[in-house]
């Protein structure tokens, strides 16, 4: 064998071991587990730039999970600088900082959760009335900008929504706290899109336009000296952080969770290399691509960066 290439660690188990000592080993260890510790170590060299703008992206079905208090964590710690999310994000973070949700198994008999008001998310488990709750929670709201103004972008209404929240768990109350823009480019595919449509038949001058926030993203990304980003899963979140790094020739940084393939050639599935191609990460970027499931696998990366 080449002298050049790094020896396989194995893992040292031990039942009194903390989850860093762990975490520490898994960069030498062989398969996702390396890639785990390149992910480590490409968002410690993210925090270690001087002047960068950091973004983190994620799908919606992360909120409904136990992830949802990491993300809030990032935003209080002012870790990130930007979250670009989907309208179901923002659906879960209102409704879970006044009720829970259940757990359940992804073998449940769906007809009878229908019957009984369930919906199963994988094996989440969201009441129906979780719905009439957000119903409640989000009229006000629309109540409350529609006086200030007719028309409003989702980042707006989004900041608006987090002032009414007093949940330490919540990504919303901290990223209105802290001035952390997050944007949604979705927002109409959501419970919170279908309730602007029913507060629209009797004030059918409101609107939240989803190109309102365009410049107002555009510009962080063009005075920005370096970007980088933290993407878990694919869709609209993944692409529009991708996307409008374009303009400044693609991310210096980019860490990609993802449990889709690129044999379809799907955006979800494609690996950082792919992005290259188009100008959305630098050809002198330091990216890594993270196969598995986000929920196992983050905590486990911010485990080992915020040690």
């Amino acid at each position: 064998m080449n002298d050049d290439f790094e020896n396989v660690k194995e893992y040292d188990i031990r039942g009194d071991m903390t989850v860093n000592e762990l975490v520490s080993q898994m960069g030498g260890a062989g398969f996702q587990a390396t890639h785990i510790g390149r992910a480590i170590e490409t968002i410690k060299a993210m925090k270690e730039e001087k002047e960068i703008t950091i973004f983190l992206s994620f799908t919606a079905n992360m909120v409904a999970s136990g992830l949802r208090s990491i993300f809030a964590k990032m935003a209080k710690e002012k870790f990130i600088d930007v979250i670009i999310t989907t309208g179901g994000s923002i659906d879960h973070d209102l409704i879970l900082a006044y009720e829970k949700y259940g757990l359940g198994d992804f073998n449940l008999d769906d007809a009878k959760l229908h019957h009984d008001g369930i919906n199963r998310l994988g094996n989440i488990l969201v009441p129906t009335d979780r719905y009439i709750l957000l119903e409640e929670k989000i009229k006000p709201i629309f109540e409350g900008v529609y006086e200030k103004t007719k028309s409003t972008s989702p980042s707006e209404l989004i900041h608006e929504i987090g002032k009414t929240i007093d949940d330490d768990n919540s990504i919303m109350k901290w990223a209105t706290k802290n001035d952390i823009p997050i944007f949604c480019p979705g927002i109409t595919d959501s419970s919170i899109g279908l309730q602007m449509f029913f507060f629209k038949q009797d004030h059918p001058d409101f609107a939240v336009d989803v190109t309102g926030d365009m410049k107002k993203l555009a510009n962080i990304v063009m005075l920005a000296k370096k970007t980088g980003g933290i993407i878990l899963g694919g869709g609209i979140s993944k692409h529009h952080t991708i996307g409008v790094n374009v303009v400044r020739d693609g991310l210096d940084y980019a860490v990609y969770l993802t449990t889709a393939g690129e044999w379809d050639g799907s955006l979800s599935g494609a690996k950082t290399n792919e992005a290259v191609s188009w100008g959305k990460i630098n050809e002198r970027a330091r990216p890594v691509t993270v196969h598995g499931d986000a929920v196992v696998t983050f905590p486990l990366i911010m485990a080992g960066v915020f040690k």
